[in-house]
């Protein structure tokens, strides 16, 4: 390993995982596949030796892994349509498409988000990074919703730290498919990589601490309109943890049913509450944005016509509340 190559470092929590899963479960962004070629080339140590892709952990082993450098990188800016839905000199808040990737990463070189913020937003480039510029938080490729994007190194400081002691709250919409029995309920599960689909994560004795809370807002024959928030940011966290309280996200490819009798593209899943405080005002601000338009026709038919008020048009309206 050298200076010049971004280090990303782990501490194992369970014996027995595998090195290249416990990576690919930890190291967003990146593939398996991707891991494994890194780890043959020498770039991944336990304890601080080199280490084969099929060594096991033991708790408590410190894990690194040497990324290639970032001047290997060729981050340009693309001009992608954004829904900016706030923006001043510290902060941008997007309201993220479906099929649209956070940052470039292995298997997807561009065309994400952080494409696009380089491309409508001033001197992004190199806040927290060059590989993902003002990123603090991010969601599933076709999941929709709001997140929020530094726009100086203060402000990514301060919202990383809000994140990490949950001060900014992230509030999730999501069609089920039935009705959980609960009016509202605390789902507690530890997340780690499926043992054996590697492209899904499961709820498993190994993964780490997990935790949603979910409100139901609507019931309808089959399925149900849930609110969830996260205590923890998992990878799918949401989505495994519905599936696995029997209710998974309607639409779900990965974690869903077979049968799609809303015709949605993909999960219903929609970031559509924000709150944060200001990094420089202090102000504590709230922003919402409606979900997309098949996530509301999905809900037309399942009431027959009608949306919940709170969803009517103009209602919610997008921005700060």
């Amino acid at each position: 390993m050298n200076d010049e190559q971004e280090i990303l470092q782990f501490t194992a929590e369970a014996a027995g995982e595998r090195l290249d899963s416990f990576l690919a479960e930890r190291a967003g962004g990146l593939t398996r596949s991707f891991i494994q070629n890194l780890i043959k080339q020498g770039c991944a140590e336990i304890d601080g030796k080199t280490a084969k892709a099929n060594a096991r952990l033991k708790p408590g082993s410190t894990v690194t892994l040497a990324l290639p450098p970032v001047e290997a990188v060729d981050l340009k800016p693309q001009p992608i349509p954004l829904d900016i839905v706030y923006q001043d000199a510290d902060i941008i808040v997007v309201n993220k498409a479906r099929g649209m990737v956070v940052h470039p990463a292995a298997g997807n070189p561009d065309g994400t988000l952080v494409n696009a913020l380089l491309y409508w937003v001033e001197d992004l480039a190199g806040v927290g990074g060059e590989l993902r510029p003002g990123i603090v938080h991010r969601i599933d490729k076709d999941t929709t919703g709001l997140l929020v994007v530094a726009k100086n190194d203060a402000a990514l400081h301060s919202l990383a730290e809000q994140i990490k002691q949950k001060t900014a709250r992230r509030t999730y919409l999501a069609i089920l498919d039935g009705t959980p029995k609960e009016p509202c309920g605390r789902v507690c599960a530890p997340i780690g990589r499926h043992p054996r689909d590697r492209k899904k994560m499961a709820v498993t004795p190994s993964g780490r601490e997990a935790a949603t809370n979910y409100r139901v807002l609507e019931r309808y024959p089959g399925h149900s309109l849930v609110e969830c928030t996260l205590e923890t940011g998992r990878t799918h966290q949401i989505r495994v943890h519905m599936a696995y309280i029997g209710h998974p996200v309607a639409g779900d490819p990965l974690y869903g049913r077979q049968k799609n009798d809303l015709g949605l593209p993909a999960q219903a899943l929609h970031a559509y509450k924000l709150e944060l405080t200001h990094p420089t005002s202090g102000e504590r601000m709230t922003f919402c944005a409606p979900p997309p338009a098949d996530f509301l026709r999905a809900l037309q038919k399942l009431s027959g016509g009608s949306l919940p008020e709170f969803l009517q048009p103009g209602a919610m309206g997008k921005g700060e509340t």
